[in-house]
C-alpha cells in the first residue's frame, strides 16, 4: 500500500514538474515571438510619417509581452491537466489584470496622440486649448473608470469577496444609501468634471480671475484646477468653484487681451499732445496686435486729471510688456516735455 502511495506521489510530482517545464518553455516562446513582432512593429511605425503608431507600438510593448505570455499558458494548459489545473487558481485574477492594463495602455496612446496633435503655441490657439481640455478630462475620467472596473472585475475572482457581495445585495437598501453617502464627493466631482468638459467654461491657458487672482490655467483635473499666477505660484481651486461661483475669463473668446494703463497729471496738462504721443508710441511698439488703441480722460479734481491709456495685445504676456513700456515711456516723454517748457520759460 506504501508503495503506490509513493508511486502515486512521484507521478504527481512528476506531473507537476512536467507541467512547470512545460509553461516556462511556453512562455519563453511567447517572448521570443513577442520580441520578433514588436520588433517588426517598430521598423514600420518608424518609417510612417505620423506619430500615433509610434505611441502605440511604444505604449502597447510592456503589456502585451505580459498578455503574450498569458496567452501561451492559456494554450499549453488547455494539453497538460496538471498545468491547466495551476492556471484555473490565477487566471481569474491575472486576465482581468492584463486585459485592464492592455485598455488602459490603448486609451493612453490614443490621448497622448491626440494631444500631440493639438498645438497651443499658436497666437491664435483657442481651439487647440478647447480640445486639449476635452481630452485630458475625458482621460482622467477614462482611466478611474478602467482601473475600476479592472479592480472589480479581478476582486470578484475571489471567492470570499463575491461572497461578501452576496450577502450585501440582500440589504441592498441599505447599501445603496451608505455608498451614495459615502461616494457623493467623488461622484460630484466626477459630474463636475464632465460637465467642464461639456460646457467648456474655461480651456487649459485661459487666463482667469477668481477670488482676486489673475492665473493661467495650467491643468484640470477631475477634482481640481491647477492656476500659474504671474508670479510663478500655483493655486490649486476645486472643479466645482469654477460651476457654481462667477469668476473672469479674459481669454474665452480668443487670445488677445485689453488692457490700461492710469496717469494722474496736472489739470493743466494738453491732452492733444498727449494723444498724439502715445498713439506714435504704441503703434511704434511690435507687441501692439492693432486692436485697440485710445486715450480718454475718466475723471478730474481740483488737483489732477486721471487719463486712461487702453491698448490691446496678441496674448498676456505680449500685454503686460506693451503696458510697462507704454507706461515708462510717456513718464519719460512728460519729464522731457517739462524740462523743454520750463527751459522755454526761463528763456523768455
Amino acid at each position: 500500500m506504501s508503495g503506490l502511495q509513493g508511486f502515486a506521489e512521484h507521478g504527481i510530482i512528476r506531473d507537476l514538474a512536467f507541467a512547470i517545464l512545460a509553461g516556462a518553455l511556453a512562455i519563453i516562446a511567447a517572448l521570443v515571438v513577442h520580441h520578433l513582432l514588436f520588433r517588426l512593429l517598430h521598423r514600420i511605425a518608424v518609417r510612417s510619417e505620423g506619430a500615433v503608431d509610434d505611441m502605440l507600438v511604444d505604449t502597447l510593448a510592456r503589456p502585451s509581452r505580459w498578455a503574450f505570455a498569458a496567452l501561451a499558458l492559456v494554450l499549453t494548459a488547455r494539453e497538460i491537466p496538471a498545468l491547466d489545473d495551476i492556471w484555473e487558481r490565477v487566471a481569474g485574477f491575472a486576465m482581468p489584470a492584463l486585459v485592464g492594463w492592455m485598455a488602459l495602455a490603448v486609451f493612453h496612446a490614443f490621448i497622448r496622440a491626440m494631444t500631440e496633435r493639438t498645438d497651443i503655441s499658436d497666437a491664435d490657439n483657442r481651439r487647440a486649448r478647447r480640445r486639449r481640455t476635452r481630452l485630458a478630462i475625458f482621460s482622467r475620467i477614462g482611466t478611474g473608470l478602467i482601473v475600476f472596473v479592472t479592480v472589480g472585475l479581478m476582486l470578484l475572482s475571489v471567492p470570499g469577496v463575491r461572497d461578501i457581495g452576496v450577502t450585501l445585495m440582500a440589504s441592498a437598501g441599505l447599501v445603496t444609501l451608505a455608498v451614495g453617502a459615502a461616494a457623493q464627493p467623488a461622484l460630484k466631482s466626477l459630474i463636475a468634471g464632465l460637465q467642464m468638459a461639456l460646457t467648456e467654461p474655461i480651456a487649459i491657458d485661459d487666463i482667469v480671475v477668481i477670488e482676486g487672482e489673475t492665473g493661467r490655467v495650467e491643468d484640470i483635473k477631475s477634482t481640481h484646477v491647477v492656476i500659474r499666477t504671474w508670479d510663478e505660484r500655483r493655486l490649486i481651486v476645486p472643479t466645482i468653484k469654477f460651476l457654481d461661483t462667477s469668476f473672469q475669463n479674459w481669454s474665452r473668446s480668443g487670445t488677445g487681451l485689453t488692457g490700461t494703463v492710469m496717469l494722474y497729471l496736472d489739470p493743466m496738462t494738453e491732452i492733444a499732445p498727449l494723444r498724439e504721443e502715445f498713439a506714435r508710441m504704441v503703434k511704434a511698439s511690435p507687441l501692439f496686435d492693432g486692436r485697440v488703441s485710445h486715450l480718454q480722460v475718466t475723471n478730474m479734481t481740483h488737483e489732477a486729471i486721471e487719463v486712461r491709456l487702453t491698448m490691446s495685445a496678441a496674448h498676456l504676456g505680449a500685454l503686460g510688456e506693451l503696458r510697462a513700456s507704454v507706461r515708462e515711456g510717456m513718464l519719460d516723454w512728460l519729464r522731457r516735455r517739462s524740462l523743454q517748457d520750463e527751459g522755454a520759460a526761463e528763456g523768455a
